[in-house]
């Protein structure tokens, strides 16, 4: 059995994780906060607001300190000449192969927020489904995806 890929993706990955998290962590402080105000305006039950501000805290801390450090650890990729292997996953941990021969094309996307840390994700389809590797170098974005359309036309052609 082979091991596992050896490559890893860019570190600032960790930093964009982050922010996503601090936008799902906002979204739980501003219910949070409505239930604070609902409360004191109706005199509800105290037990909802601290619970949800308990759950907000928690929230937090996982989506912005812990699950972006795991996730980028687990996170690994290698492309050979037949196939490419894809390792993801924080609890369980998933490995894919994807034949070279089964490409049928390889994208680079950009959002505004990889595009302030220079980063792409690649997205590589295959009749049946999309496989992608995240927050990569832009630069290496780029000369992976060209690696890997033309390793896919290598492969297509020896079929």
């Amino acid at each position: 059995m082979r091991g596992e890929p050896q490559k890893r993706i860019s570190e600032k990955a960790l930093k964009v994780w982050r922010l996503y998290g601090m936008m799902y962590a906002a979204i739980m402080w501003i219910i949070s906060i409505a239930a604070l105000v609902l409360t004191i305006l109706f005199d509800w039950h105290w037990g909802i607001v601290v619970g949800l501000f308990i759950v907000s805290i928690a929230v937090t801390y996982i989506f912005v300190s812990i699950l972006p450090k795991l996730r980028w650890r687990r996170w690994r990729y290698e492309v050979r000449e037949q196939e490419i292997e894809l390792q993801r996953g924080i609890i369980i941990v998933k490995r894919t192969l994807v034949p070279m021969v089964r490409v049928q094309h390889v994208d680079t996307g950009q959002g505004p927020i990889l595009k302030k840390y220079n980063l792409s994700t690649i997205t590589i389809s295959t009749a049946a489904t999309k496989h992608e590797i995240p927050a990569l170098e832009t630069s290496e974005a780029d000369e992976l995806r060209t690696s890997i359309s033309l390793l896919a036309r290598v492969a297509e052609d020896d079929v």
